[in-house]
């Protein structure tokens, strides 16, 4: 139920915000505001605040101020009406954008985007949250209506808890009053400090605002007594000028309590005299110039405190005026301004056409990225604000701004995923990277941020870099510190291998020498000492049966009787250790890049993993693989997941059969014609050695998958004295 002084009050409100606007736009478009404010008092109408006071009033208070303050167009008016309908009052965005249009719903969506984040210490990474701020408005207008926000809720502070209001204030203090500074807002910005000091600190605040008043009339008098000889001489000479005599902001006087570490009564400068001229623009700078020597003439100035900012506008705002400070009357000092109507009415309603993006390198770039703003902003007619695409901004499309879990901002590039924000961290926490937690949420490294992103790194000790994140992560920098990582891991295995292999030498009591070396290398088809070392080191070579390799390597081929090369009858397969294109899903993904490890032999149907190797590519082991723990132990970083996608019939993988048992007459042959006839099986060698009565073989064949191998062992454990059959590996 609306009362009637309620009722009254936000008609009010209502006739105020239409009698302002209508200057600054067209019938047409009045109706469109009309019509915003009659769907927002439909939807909203007697909704009421945590305060009681009734919703409605916010949204028109906002609306007011963004023309008040910064005089935009009806889309900005509409879009503040509307701004947080759909949260506050259950209605769809979607409905809104059917009946206001695309650019009214996506400045209510990324209002809502930016009100989101949430920040627990601005004060440690203003900077920062600033421009994740810009960077998620695409819109410059959903800036300015958050800035007129956050305006109205610090004006309305009385009635909420205590821990609301010192975040509000502090966020205002250090985020958004410095924000409306930089967009040239000048007005906003005041009001935002002023109210924040109130909030933070009361008691200060009503001390300075005490003393202000009781040396209110003083002030008056010394002003007038001070500007007297300035009038005289300026109508002698015919300026068309204004004076103005003011106290500076109660937030700005505390400022200069705490820098020049004195009392209120020490503060000279508490007050300030602007003088307004009303010229022609082409007589600007001569004209302030030509008022200074007035003043000049007249009290002795503190060459120390000119500020030029006609000839060059500051380059964070394009604030312009001229200031000085002189020893007035009592030998006072007073700070005095001087500026063109033009440059007044810049500075009171703000000219974000002059904001410049500082943090970048490259200033000519940074300049045509502001031209399309400076073009919007610069327009006299405010609706080209709402006509022209020229509103986006663009400033941030190649950067992105994440929070780490103490809610700090990282600036990483477009693009950027878990592993370059470890990296920026700290190479510590990159080299050990396995995931991360985003927004409450487990993401594998490789997955990308977003803006306004909370990433908590999730790390692992046996972590270490892998080969393959260099081809993923985005930043130079981060590229870099992973290929320092991975040099380190390189020497490290070199270094570990050399020693594994001289230990293992001197446990068969065999000189090392390089023909060895060259043997080793020859037998696992490297290319370098280098390899074979690192080989040893990571895990990847496996020398327990050095002597046995050694010896093979230099004796002469082993004769027919011992070891049998077979290639009997069967279904033609192709014979190869490694399975077709689309028989495996490595992360996922279907690739060809990989080779069937030789110490274990996966068949097709086996429980299987993939392991980077550093010169060989991905090699696939089975899980039950003898060197399984100890790759997975100390290289677990270069372990990846693979599964079988799809059996091949046209394939067929290595396996190594290792059988036992009593060394009877015609057991080998029984043993080659279960393998070759009743099941069709290819051997590629068979090789059986005999000793006090009982034989082992040796058995490599092609099979298509762990059914055949399974059948196999079933076969074969039926052959009369047969005992076990085992794979090898």
């Amino acid at each position: 139920m609306i009362e009637p002084g309620e009722q009254k009050k936000i008609e009010a409100k209502y006739r105020q915000l239409i009698d302002d606007l209508s200057p600054l736009t067209t019938e047409q478009e009045i109706e469109k505001v009309k019509d915003a404010y009659r769907f927002l008092e439909k939807h909203c109408g007697e909704k009421r605040r945590a305060d009681n006071e009734l919703y409605i009033i916010h949204p028109l208070e906002v609306a007011h101020l963004l023309v008040d303050q910064i005089g935009v167009g009806s889309t900005s008016v509409i879009a503040a009406l509307l701004h947080n309908v759909p949260y506050v009052c259950d209605v769809p965005v979607d409905k809104i954008e059917k009946r206001f249009g695309s650019t009214v719903g996506l400045i209510i969506r990324e209002f809502k985007q930016i009100s989101d984040i949430y920040v627990e210490k601005p004060s440690l990474y203003s900077e920062n949250f600033r421009n994740l701020l810009l960077s998620l408005a695409r819109d410059i207008r959903v800036i300015l209506l958050k800035l007129a926000d956050r305006v109205h809720i610090m004006r309305t502070l009385e009635g909420v808890d205590e821990k609301t209001k010192e975040r509000a204030a502090e966020e205002t203090s250090f985020l958004y009053a410095p924000l409306a500074h930089r967009l040239g807002l000048y007005n906003l910005k005041t009001e935002l400090e002023e109210n924040a000091m109130y909030s933070m600190y009361p008691e200060i605040y009503t001390n300075i605002q005490r003393k202000l008043r009781e040396t209110k009339e003083a002030r008056a008098k010394y002003i007038r007594e001070f500007i007297q000889p300035i009038e005289q001489a300026l109508r002698q000479y015919g300026f068309d000028f204004e004076i103005k005599g003011r106290s500076k902001s109660i937030h700005s006087i505390w400022q200069k309590m705490k820098n020049q570490n004195v009392p209120f009564d020490q503060v000279y400068d508490v007050f300030a005299i602007r003088i307004i001229l009303n010229n022609i623009i082409e007589d600007e700078k001569t004209d302030c110039w030509r008022v200074y020597s007035f003043i000049t003439n007249e009290y002795e100035p503190n060459p120390t405190r000119l500020r030029d900012w006609v000839s060059a506008p500051k380059k964070s705002t394009g604030y312009e005026s001229l200031h000085t400070t002189v020893k007035g009357p009592r030998s006072r000092w007073v700070e005095v301004q001087i500026r063109t109507r033009r440059m007044d009415e810049n500075a009171e309603k703000g000219q974000a056409a002059h904001w410049k993006y500082k943090e970048g390198d490259n200033r000519d770039s940074n300049e045509e990225r502001l031209k399309s703003i400076r073009e919007t902003l610069e327009d006299v007619d405010p609706n080209e604000l709402d006509k022209k695409e020229q509103a986006k901004i663009d400033l941030y499309k190649d950067t992105i701004f994440v929070f780490t879990p103490q809610n700090d901002l990282k600036k990483l590039p477009t693009g950027a995923s878990v592993l370059d924000f470890a990296y920026q961290i700290h190479s510590r926490v990159g080299d050990r990277c396995t995931g991360a937690i985003i927004n409450g949420k487990n993401v594998p490294i490789r997955h990308e941020l977003q803006n306004g992103d909370q990433v908590k790194i999730i790390t692992a000790n046996n972590q270490k870099p892998s080969p393959d994140w260099v081809h993923f992560v985005k930043s130079n920098r981060t590229k870099n510190k992973i290929r320092r990582a991975l040099r380190k891991i390189q020497y490290k295995d070199v270094d570990e291998g050399k020693a594994i292999l001289t230990r293992k030498l001197n446990q068969l009591k065999i000189d090392s020498n390089d023909r060895i070396v060259v043997d080793l290398i020859k037998h696992y088809k490297l290319n370098t000492a280098q390899d074979l070392y690192q080989g040893i080191g990571s895990g990847e070579i496996d020398i327990s049966d050095l002597k046995k390799i050694l010896a093979a390597e230099n004796e002469p081929a082993p004769k027919t009787t011992q070891e049998t090369k077979v290639n009997k009858a069967g279904p033609k397969k192709k014979a190869s250790g490694k399975a077709q294109k689309d028989a495996l899903l490595i992360d996922g993904e279907q690739i060809n890049d990989y080779q069937m490890a030789n110490c274990c032999k996966p068949v097709f149907g086996d429980d299987i993993f993939g392991f980077v190797t550093v010169n060989q590519g991905i090699k696939i082991h089975r899980t039950n693989c003898p060197n399984a723990k100890q790759l997975k132990e100390k290289y677990g970083y270069r372990i990846i997941d693979a599964k079988w996608y799809k059996p091949d019939e046209e394939s067929a993988y290595l396996s190594e059969l290792r059988i036992t048992g009593k060394d009877e007459l015609g057991v080998v042959n029984n043993i080659s014609e279960v393998i070759s006839n009743d099941l069709k099986v290819n051997m590629q060698s068979v090789s059986f050695n005999s000793n006090n009565g009982t034989f082992v073989g040796h058995i490599k064949v092609f099979v298509t998958n762990t059914k055949y191998l399974d059948a196999l062992f079933h076969k074969l454990l039926k052959v009369k004295g047969v005992d076990k059959v085992t794979r090898v590996g």
